[in-house]
């Protein structure tokens, strides 16, 4: 079975990105950790801002207030990354066919404090 991870890496290629996995797996929490507290995925593209993509199949809206509620989404976007959300599923008029769909984040409700140095 292909993960959703995979689904996206796929299609963002196919698009022309470069792109990198870039959460991560603890073997001794057995947690999944992402990118900035958000990304799955990081990927580049010549003529365009650098993007962080959050992946999932199901639960888009949760993985919204969750970019939401994370400073460093924002101070990404300062900084000028792109955020994505994508949600993978089948349609229900073709069960054996994944459609994506995409959520481009461009503002979130989080302050970025800078720290005094």
């Amino acid at each position: 079975m292909v993960s959703p991870t995979q689904r996206s890496l796929k299609y963002l290629r196919n698009n022309g990105w470069h792109c990198e996995i870039v959460e991560r797996f603890s073997p001794f929490t057995k947690v999944r950790q992402d990118l900035f507290g958000f990304a799955d995925l990081l990927c580049l593209k010549q003529g365009s801002s650098p993007l962080l993509v959050q992946v999932t199949s199901t639960g888009w809206s949760s993985r919204i207030r969750k970019i939401n509620a994370e400073p460093r989404a924002c101070l990404a976007l300062a900084v000028g990354f792109s955020i994505e959300v994508h949600g993978w599923r089948k349609l229900k008029t073709n069960k054996n066919r994944w459609t994506i769909k995409i959520t481009n984040i461009e503002k979130v409700d989080a302050k970025y404090v800078v720290p005094n140095v």
